[in-house]
């Protein structure tokens, strides 16, 4: 049995991660602030509050659990907040992520696996992304990921700091037995948004862009189902106990859909139409980003299950009605 410290474990993705790592016999030991995540999401293995620019905390957590493996999440993730506010990415993200590599090599615990994602490419039109493709982030978020990625290629040069990296795209759903979702205060994901409308939680969605370069003008997304990305992050675990060497690999479906898309299927599940608003571009948004994930099909045997727009949006609208933690 593995003590695997997740950060961010109290989140939207994190808490799903807990919830697998629990399932496939380890131990999640959740590090959150409380920030943006949640505390009854907190389920599956013991909670620690700390925040990762606090590293005298992060010292006393590994030295009380003394973890086999780091999962990590924690960090900020909305786009346009990173154009307008990049000194908090800079700060959070990235010093943070140092802090919480620095305490994993001092502890000896030099298995880690990295949330990183998809805005490290920037926008490039047209191309089925691999993870040969250069990397060249148009906003604060994305950069702060890349940087933290350069960051563990540097620990494992000087210090054997084995890590798999994960860059996926963008992620939907919920867990089907209903016991985490996706809930964010104030809400910025699409599903979630269109659901809040669907509901009258909210007067109408917003389309951001309808002038897009893409055949109905709005953008165009690669979606994953929540359950198997951190299905992968499992195997990620896996792959470094079984000595692997470090690892970058795409998670996506390589299928993009574009918002509008998004509003047709949800129409199938709901049975409701959608209201919404058309408005401008958001700075740093990208026309397409779509992934091709066939290293991780290969290498790991990553096979996503749940990542049809149906299901995604069938297992959220039932966490919708069912699950949000301010309730």
């Amino acid at each position: 049995m593995t003590n695997v410290l997740v950060t961010g474990g109290a989140g939207y993705i994190g808490s799903h991660a807990c919830k697998a790592l629990k399932a496939a016999g380890h131990i999640p030991i959740t590090y959150d602030n409380l920030v943006t995540g949640w505390q009854d999401a907190v389920k599956f293995g013991p909670f620690e509050k700390g925040d990762l620019l606090d590293r005298p905390r992060l010292d006393e957590v590994f030295a009380k659990h003394q973890p086999n493996a780091v999962m990590h999440f924690a960090a900020l993730s909305q786009v346009g907040e990173s154009m307008k506010e990049p000194a908090k990415y800079w700060r959070n993200n990235v010093s943070g992520s140092l802090n919480l590599i620095e305490a994993a090599v001092a502890a000896g615990c030099l298995d880690f696996v990295f949330s990183s994602t998809c805005a490290t490419y920037g926008d490039q039109d047209g191309v089925t992304l691999n993870e040969e493709n250069v990397q060249h982030p148009i906003n604060a978020y994305g950069a702060s990921k890349r940087a933290i990625e350069d960051m563990l290629r540097d620990f494992e040069a000087a210090y054997g700091l084995r890590h798999v990296v994960f860059r996926y795209f963008n992620v939907a759903g919920a867990d089907p037995e209903g016991e985490v979702g996706e809930f964010h205060r104030p809400e910025t994901h699409l599903v979630p948004l269109m659901l809040d409308a669907i509901d009258g939680k909210r007067d109408a969605l917003t389309i951001y862009g309808t002038d897009y370069d893409t055949p109905d003008g709005t953008c165009i997304r690669d979606y994953v189902h929540v359950c198997d990305l951190v299905d992968a992050h499992v195997l990620g675990i896996r792959w470094l106990a079984d000595g692997k060497g470090s690892r970058v690999f795409n998670l996506g479906t390589g299928s993009g859909f574009s918002v509008r898309e998004v509003i047709d299927h949800s129409r199938n599940v709901t049975n409701r139409n959608v209201p919404f608003n058309e408005g401008a571009r958001r700075p740093g948004d990208c026309t397409r980003l779509v992934s091709g994930s066939d290293r991780a099909a290969e290498e790991l045997g990553w096979r996503p299950t749940r990542s049809t727009l149906q299901t995604m949006i069938t297992d959220a609208w039932r966490w919708h009605q069912t699950g949000h933690y301010d309730r």
